[in-house]
């Protein structure tokens, strides 16, 4: 009996873990390109090896590395009201033959009120840089970029995810990119660790603050 209560125990904590699923394997760099091929006839210039003068170290080829500074912030709010109220009411005085008998007046009253109200608030901000990389040049001059960051610190690990396309025409001339330029960003920052599960409820009040519960 004390085994069976202890693997039952068991089994019940190992569930109340979270765990983090590790990083996406399509975040990882791509694979550097071809070595460039070598000038036909003995010439200077080759395919993909053209340069300039006049040009910046701003990213623009696949496998080149640029930052994206992180400038995030998200507020949002709702507030809903409801009010019902619907009254009701019949009397009845029977007669006989026109005449009316003696009091037998029966009256019903009904009255239903409703009154509800919601409201809530939700506030993010999330500012630093990250490096990424190029992976994919589109058509028109779009750059696919993607990237991450993985700290692993005393009471856990963090990571921080970034995927979204970039124009050449909004890096500056120091190779950053403001987060907010990127089109279909997709920004994930997440955990695990000691500090983490302090910041998450316990199961037993997950279960009392989930749908599940009649009250």
């Amino acid at each position: 009996m004390k085994r069976t209560a202890l693997v039952l125990a068991t089994l019940l904590l190992a569930g109340c873990t979270q765990t983090l699923p590790p990083p996406r394997a399509e975040f990882e760099p791509p694979l550097p390109p071809k070595s460039a091929a070598r000038g036909i006839g003995g010439g200077v210039y080759t395919a993909g090896g053209a340069w300039s003068l006049v040009t910046d170290s701003r990213a623009y080829r696949v496998g080149d590395a640029l930052t994206v500074v992180l400038e995030e912030t998200t507020q949002a709010s709702k507030k809903a009201g409801t009010l019902l109220d619907k009254k009701s009411g019949a009397s009845i005085q029977p007669t006989i033959l026109g005449s009316k008998t003696i009091n037998t007046k029966v009256g019903i009253d009904a009255d239903r009120t409703f009154d509800g109200s919601s409201s809530s608030t939700q506030q993010n901000a999330l500012s630093g840089a990250l490096s990424v990389i190029v992976h994919q040049v589109l058509p028109n001059g779009l750059l696919l970029v993607k990237g991450e960051k993985q700290l692993t610190l005393n009471q856990g690990e963090e990571y921080l995810q970034l995927a979204g396309y970039v124009r050449v025409d909004d890096i500056d001339t120091d190779n950053r990119v403001s987060s907010q330029r990127i089109a279909n960003a997709r920004i994930a920052y997440s955990g695990r660790g000691v500090l983490s599960d302090a910041n998450a409820p316990g199961w037993l009040t997950r279960f009392f603050t989930s749908p599940w519960m009649p009250f």
